[in-house]
């Protein structure tokens, strides 16, 4: 075991583990795996001794191949088992799969003292410093637990390691960064450590993977005898930024790509993709739709995807196949066999416009465009959210520029009416 990982759920499995089991040195890199909170699944794949079945979906069938990168999988606060993987010298990679939210950060990056388990997790760090390293054990939130074992490896003396964000964040290896040291600021010897040992990778990580519902996961645990499948499409893209101080799998072997400017790849997939994502997420309910595919079909919310790309696509640099990007995006959105419910991603739906779609508005609107795209990309997100009653009010909640720019209201208030025309 070399690579611990933090957030194990369907994307972690369809994504980081199974790059790894591709790699052609994978015999000599295995993955422990933390659940966030469930121990469900950790029990499922430990009864599977950590193999599992990712099942690619596209049009013509399903394909199955085994994944067998991961070596124990545990409950996510297995503390015990945490605090001894990040501190063997074998580690040298943690990866994080635990969602915009999991970071538990505020506007400005770092952790939000207004959470109460953030508050709690800074209490207990205090007393790791003071020298109760046993309150380590009672880390709530994914980054405490993260910078307890980080503590747990300096006080081991076991070396440098690269830990990599895999979530839609925007410069997610940065953001991580910044939480780390807000927090470690507790544990003070320990944040001077990490600065000296600890590298923070930023990736882009792209592959549509929605839960496997009930009745289906009875159907593939009948059919390949596995407890705990995981479904996907076909189309899986990596590109990763950031130094390995003491080595890596040769995931370019299993087609990841490995680049010193990250933050365009980075922009094209979480503004095309993930803002594509939570527009539709939004918009298609109001239509009358349950499922990604049936809203992409939907001529009004296809509309208003294109629009948002289109304000997208003008912030966006040349050399990254756009308009090929842009037409596979929509081919993968109305694959009819991947069942991507809009209510799973319409989950910390705030967090989500604020990171892909208010960028684009914020950059039109600098540079004296209309952003009419994404100004219905917000309408769509505020005439979902029955709570909010005042277009300046709602943007005031993920961009301060935007709430003050009356021109901008006023186009997000016409479209918000209509978002909220009624479906015919």
């Amino acid at each position: 075991m070399r690579i611990v990982h933090l957030g194990l759920g369907a994307f972690s499995r369809s994504h980081t583990a199974w790059y790894t089991s591709r790699a052609d040195d994978a015999a000599q890199w295995g993955i422990a795996a933390y659940t966030g909170r469930s121990a469900g699944l950790a029990d499922a794949l430990t009864a599977q001794d950590g193999v599992y079945s990712l099942v690619t979906r596209s049009a013509a069938g399903d394909r199955q191949e085994v994944v067998e990168s991961i070596v124990r999988a545990h409950p996510g606060d297995d503390m015990a088992s945490l605090l001894a993987d990040l501190s063997a010298p074998a580690t040298v990679i943690v990866t994080l799969t635990i969602t915009e939210a999991g970071y538990r950060t505020g506007a400005d990056g770092l952790p939000d003292d207004l959470d109460p388990l953030v508050v709690a997790d800074r209490r207990l760090l205090a007393r790791v410093a003071e020298g109760d390293v046993d309150a380590a054990r009672g880390m709530r939130t994914a980054l405490g637990r993260l910078v307890a074992g980080l503590d747990a490896r300096r006080r081991a003396g076991a070396g440098p390691l690269a830990v990599v964000s895999c979530d839609n964040l925007p410069d997610n290896g940065g953001h991580l960064s910044r939480a780390v040291f807000g927090l470690a600021a507790s544990v003070p010897e320990t944040a001077r450590w990490c600065a000296d040992q600890v590298s923070f990778v930023s990736c882009s990580v792209d592959r549509i993977t929605p839960r496997v519902e009930p009745a289906e996961l009875a159907r593939l645990t009948a059919r390949y005898g596995d407890a705990a499948p995981v479904v996907a499409e076909d189309f899986s893209d990596w590109v990763i930024s950031g130094e390995f101080p003491a080595g890596r799998p040769a995931w370019e072997t299993a087609g990841a790509r490995f680049t010193v400017d990250l933050e365009p790849w980075e922009a094209r997939k979480l503004w095309l993709l993930n803002g594509a994502h939570t527009i539709l997420a939004c918009l298609g309910p109001l239509r009358g739709h349950d499922l990604v595919s049936e809203a992409i079909s939907d001529e009004v919310c296809r509309d208003a995807v294109e629009h948002f790309w289109d304000d997208a696509q003008r912030s966006l640099p040349g050399g990254l196949g756009l308009p090929a990007y842009r037409h596979a995006l929509l081919e993968r959105f109305a694959n009819p066999r991947i069942a991507h419910p809009l209510a799973q991603i319409a989950l910390d739906t705030a967090t989500k416009v604020r990171l892909r779609i208010v960028p684009v508005a914020e950059r039109e609107r600098a540079a004296g465009r209309p952003a009419s795209g994404a100004a219905g990309a917000l309408a769509a997100w505020l005439a979902s959210d029955g709570a909010i009653r005042a277009t300046a009010t709602g943007l005031a909640r993920v961009s301060a520029s935007l709430a003050e720019d009356d021109e901008f209201v006023a186009e997000v208030t016409r479209a918000i009416g209509r978002a909220a025309a009624p479906s015919r």
